[in-house]
């Protein structure tokens, strides 16, 4: 078994269904129609949903036809897989709002051009109640309710809906439509995954095998969610995303090496070794920080990134790029500033950063949400660690 075929089977990968079966294929040579779905319920990709198009990629690079579906009808619906409550319907309106860079985003990681990218809108708002109803007599309710995560909210009398019930169908015909032999995604994914091979054989076609990733963990140690804000977008000012990457705790390390890198597997581990046998893990995090930046945008990039965050936190200097701002001179209220020159959403963001201490002026911490602020050339607002503006 080569290693291009190792790696598609092996890295990054918690469960392959059915292993051998795949295994068979990818060494017959035969080309292999691989899918992942991704629903826009948030306008970012970020790196946790980088690791099944990472995935993706590895099988488009081996030679295979990989289908990139973006959920604009079952992100109308919405899939409760890894929630702890019912997930709310998004409008039409968002949905379409938020997947207007998906392409250019997956474009960051996947060959578009060589990619069957479809909506799946296309297929499913066509079904009727006749056909939805022979779809749902392939599975039990004892079959849904059975899942974890649902179990638990019926176990303490949270509400599970009728809808809920759906999205696995809608996922499940997905594979029918394109003709799936491969289906990609996290380990929340694994009930959704399966319909898809039960929803085929009730078509007439051979079961697609199935890859679950693992999920990974955000900067503040919660799995990587965007209803959490704990995540690293894609899109991200590259600055951001290596001081981002710095942020993650040491032992997610070789996990981030693994999941959402592809430098080579045994250069991870003679990382991996090298820390275990006392290497200190920042200067591994910052490898890691920047192989993440260059991969989204270059190499010099990532350098640059790596010298702003070393003057900002090895030599505590001003970085060289910090974005000017024209506001009128005087005095103003912090908070009304703060928000004024997008360093804070909303005044009440404002605030809460002021409080927390978060909010420093010319290098000076202001803890004062009353303080007037005296607006004038070359004052330096800083916000958090990494996020600075400079009156001009």
């Amino acid at each position: 078994m080569n290693k291009e075929i190792k790696n598609i089977l092996n890295r990054g990968t918690e469960e392959v269904i059915d292993k051998e079966n795949l295994k068979k294929k990818l060494l017959s040579g035969k080309k292999l129609r691989v899918k992942l779905g991704i629903d826009p319920t948030s306008p970012n990709i970020h790196l946790g949903r980088s690791i099944p198009l990472l995935k993706l990629r590895d099988f488009q690079q081996a030679g295979h036809k990989i289908v990139f579906i973006i959920g604009d009808f079952t992100g109308v619906i919405g899939d409760t897989s890894d929630k702890e409550s019912e997930r709310p319907m998004l409008t039409p309106k968002k949905i379409k709002d938020n997947l207007k860079e998906y392409i250019n985003q997956a474009a960051k990681i996947i060959d578009i051009n060589k990619c069957e990218a479809r909506y799946n809108s296309e297929w499913l708002k066509k079904l009727n109640y006749h056909e939805i109803g022979r779809q749902a007599n392939i599975f039990s309710v004892n079959e849904f309710i059975s899942r974890e995560n649902i179990k638990k909210r019926l176990d303490v009398g949270k509400r599970v809906s009728l809808r809920e019930v759906l999205y696995p169908l809608m996922q499940g015909y997905d594979s029918v439509f394109v003709k799936a032999d491969v289906e990609i995604g996290g380990t929340d994914q694994r009930f959704n995954l399966l319909s898809g091979r039960e929803m085929q054989r009730h078509y007439k076609q051979e079961p697609q095998d199935i890859i679950t990733n693992p999920l990974i963990e955000g900067i503040d140690g919660r799995k990587m969610s965007s209803s959490w804000g704990n995540t690293i977008n894609i899109f991200q000012e590259a600055n951001d995303m290596y001081g981002k990457v710095m942020s993650i705790r040491d032992d997610l390390i070789i996990k981030y090496f693994i999941l959402v890198t592809r430098v080579d597997i045994d250069i991870i581990k003679r990382y991996e070794k090298e820390i275990i046998e006392g290497g200190n893990p920042r200067d591994y995090k910052a490898k890691l920080a920047f192989e993440i930046v260059k991969f989204y945008y270059s190499e010099d990039k990532a350098k640059e990134a790596e010298q702003s965050f070393n003057l900002i936190f090895k030599e505590k200097k001003l970085p060289d790029n910090i974005k000017e701002v024209s506001v009128a001179y005087g005095e103003i209220d912090a908070c009304s500033f703060i928000k004024d020159i997008d360093l804070a959403s909303s005044r009440s963001e404002a605030r809460r950063l002021i409080e927390q201490g978060a909010v420093k002026i010319n290098g000076e911490i202001k803890k004062n949400i009353q303080e007037k602020i005296l607006i004038k050339k070359g004052l330096v607002i800083q916000v958090g660690k990494r996020n600075f503006r400079r009156v001009s």
